[in-house]
């Protein structure tokens, strides 16, 4: 394994609706920079395009494509400054496949572990049936987001990271503690 420093990129998953994406407006909001989700993208593009890598339709496809866009937003992500938040993040495309049933390539893991590496503290918001809610891109029921939230927490620890859950609350308040465990690791 190639040896060098991992980037200040810190990961928010866990499974549908449980506030990831207004925890990322939020940081935003103050100045932080952030990587949007890629599931919502492909998917938005997808519908756009009339296209089939959708995961109601053609899970591998959609499954590749949320890849092939994650590492390029990680690429991306390296020209930041700062610690830098991704909505969602690689190592959440292996938790998606185990839940689907998919098969993955071994080299996904081997640059799981090697290239494209997250700081060792990902964040994980818990199933939270009071605020979740379907709309045109979210269509599993709260079973599967409970679900996907054991899964991609499992998929994340495989790849030896640290989860720390975020406590329900205000989204102010979910940032605040995020961003206190950041300056934890950061040193700053």
């Amino acid at each position: 394994m190639m040896e060098y420093a991992i980037p200040l990129f810190f990961v928010l998953t866990g499974g549908p609706g449980g506030g990831k994406t207004s925890l990322i407006e939020e940081l935003k909001s103050q100045g932080y920079p952030c990587v949007e989700e890629s599931g919502r993208q492909v998917i938005k593009d997808q519908l756009h395009r009339e296209g089939h890598a959708l995961p109601w339709k053609d899970k591998v496809a959609f499954r590749d494509l949320m890849i092939s866009r994650d590492k390029k937003q990680y690429i991306e992500a390296l020209r930041k400054k700062g610690p830098v938040f991704f909505d969602r993040a690689v190592p959440d495309s292996i938790g998606y496949s185990q839940l689907e049933g998919l098969p993955l390539p071994e080299t996904l893991y081997e640059i799981l572990r090697s290239e494209f590496r997250y700081q060792r503290l990902v964040f994980i918001t818990p199933p939270w049936k009071e605020i979740y809610m379907n709309d045109s891109e979210r269509k599993q029921n709260f079973d599967e987001a409970v679900r996907t939230y054991h899964t991609v927490a499992e998929a994340y620890r495989g790849l030896d990271y640290e989860l720390v859950e975020l406590p329900k609350g205000t989204v102010q308040e979910r940032v605040l503690f995020l961003l206190n465990k950041v300056k934890e690791v950061t040193g700053g």
